[in-house]
């Protein structure tokens, strides 16, 4: 746990009672402050006081009264589409809004620190794809390295519930936007942007919003290193905003497709094969097309990220390479789950949204395609451009007839259930093709959430296979 600075003998509110909004309740009592807890859900409630903890309505009238910040989770809006009640009315007051990773960057600097070694380094992980397997990929990295490290965020740990710091430690964080829209601290060592796609359009009021949220982890931050995937037009104006020139090496540019070798420092992936290039000279190569953990264009990206955050660090491109081959990939995300008979069965659960599953269609040569759910805004038109790949289609969930429309001459079935989709991609599928859950949709229709939705089509092909 990360004992909060700041606020001993002080009233702090805490609203949300979720995972991160119980470590924050914990590491607030560590610090000396009286926290004031409250979920407007009685279910969080009852969880919460059963771990003997006191919930105060903050609804109640006078309820902020002597409060000196409010921290509130990321699930919660506030701003748009409107701020939640509470967090209205501590604006009104001029009590600051604030977050677990605000109160994070605080409190991790100890004077502990001034009998280490080495100074501990804060690495934070943003974008709207491929976060969790950066994040992930670089804490697995400096394991095999033997760097004691950490990982936490939208990942793992909440980032109060980490432990205190450790002489050389690295600790990796995955922040998403709804994080980084309202930490008041943000002061990573090294900060990672990985590609920008629509997503939480409500949430920020738009692109721009959501773009300006994945920004300030960079201006309000000031990080020494900053490292940017430009495929994006946005991540381009991100890394000239950064540095000082094309040859300012404090910007790392990342790409996936295109060569980058006309700066201080950029490490990109074409035709399989990772390259490092510094002012103006080829400083490594690493082959990608036998890391398993890691298929497809998309995750070639995700590797240039962590190598360029692993290269920042001090690591050599050998050790690194070896560390990539024994990444296993995060459970529901393009994670192999099983093969028979030359099929291969692949998790993308996670690809929620068009541009997620766009990638994971691209990623492989022969499909059979389960995907469907509860439709986000648009369908998936996006996608015709994509499925050159897909032998066939597979729908699930609410959105199956819909989605069948939008596919056109492309051969699909409308399956309705997981169990009906997996038998059948199964019984079709031959030698060379992969049976791919990428549903290109939420999950709410038929689960609570992306991950038992992949456990359950995990759980099917495990059955299928015996």
């Amino acid at each position: 746990m990360i004992p909060v600075v700041g606020y001993k003998g002080q009233k702090v509110a805490v609203l949300g009672l979720g995972r991160s909004g119980l470590a924050t309740a914990a590491a607030l009592t560590a610090g000396g402050a009286e926290p004031l807890l409250w979920d407007d859900a009685p279910e969080a409630r009852a969880r919460a006081e059963a771990q003997g903890l006191t919930c105060t309505d903050l609804n109640r009238a006078r309820a902020l009264d002597g409060v000196a910040c409010l921290i509130t989770s990321p699930g919660i809006p506030h701003l748009y589409p409107a701020p939640n009640k509470i967090i209205a009315r501590a604006l009104d007051l001029g009590i600051p809004v604030d977050n677990d990773v605000s109160l994070f960057f605080r409190s991790y600097a100890t004077q502990d620190w001034d009998g280490f070694d080495t100074a501990p380094r804060v690495v934070c992980v943003t974008g709207s794809n491929g976060k969790s397997t950066t994040t992930a990929l670089i804490h697995h990295i400096l394991h095999e390295a033997g760097r004691p490290t950490q990982m936490g965020g939208n990942i793992g740990r909440g980032v109060l519930d980490l432990d205190p710091a450790r002489d050389g430690e690295v600790v990796v964080l995955e922040l998403s936007s709804y994080q980084t829209d309202l930490a008041r601290s943000l002061t990573p060592d090294i900060a990672v942007f990985t590609n920008l796609s629509p997503d939480h359009m409500d949430r920020h009021g738009g692109m721009g919003g959501y773009f300006a949220a994945k920004r300030r982890l960079f201006a309000e931050g000031g990080p020494d290193r900053a490292v940017i995937g430009v495929d994006e037009v946005e991540g381009r104006y991100l890394a000239n905003q950064m540095a000082q020139g094309p040859g300012d090496d404090r910007v790392i540019r990342i790409s996936s497709g295109q060569k980058l070798e006309d700066f201080g420092w950029s490490v990109f992936a074409r035709k399989g094969f990772l390259a490092e290039w510094r002012r103006g000279k080829q400083a490594a190569s690493i082959d990608l097309r036998e890391v398993k953990g890691l298929p497809g264009a998309h995750n070639h990206q995700n590797a240039c990220c962590a190598y360029a955050v692993c290269r920042t660090l001090g690591l050599a491109p050998k050790l690194i390479e070896e560390a990539l081959h024994s990444f296993a990939g995060l459970p529901h995300r393009s994670q192999l789950v099983g093969e028979r008979g030359g099929v291969r069965f692949i998790n993308d659960s996670k690809a929620t949204n068009v541009d997620s599953a766009a990638k994971a269609l691209q990623a492989f040569a022969k499909i059979r395609w389960i995907a469907g759910g509860l439709g986000k805004e648009g369908g998936i038109k996006g996608l015709l451009p994509f499925v050159g790949s897909v032998q066939k289609a597979y729908l699930i969930g609410h959105s199956a007839r819909d989605f069948a429309l939008e596919l056109g001459d492309l051969p699909h079935e409308i399956c309705e259930t997981m169990e009906r989709a997996v038998t059948a991609a199964a019984a079709e599928a031959e030698a060379g093709e992969v049976v791919l859950l990428a549903p290109a949709a939420a999950s709410f229709d038929q689960y609570p959430n992306f991950e038992k939705r992949g456990e359950d089509f995990t759980a099917r092909v495990a059955a299928l296979l015996g």
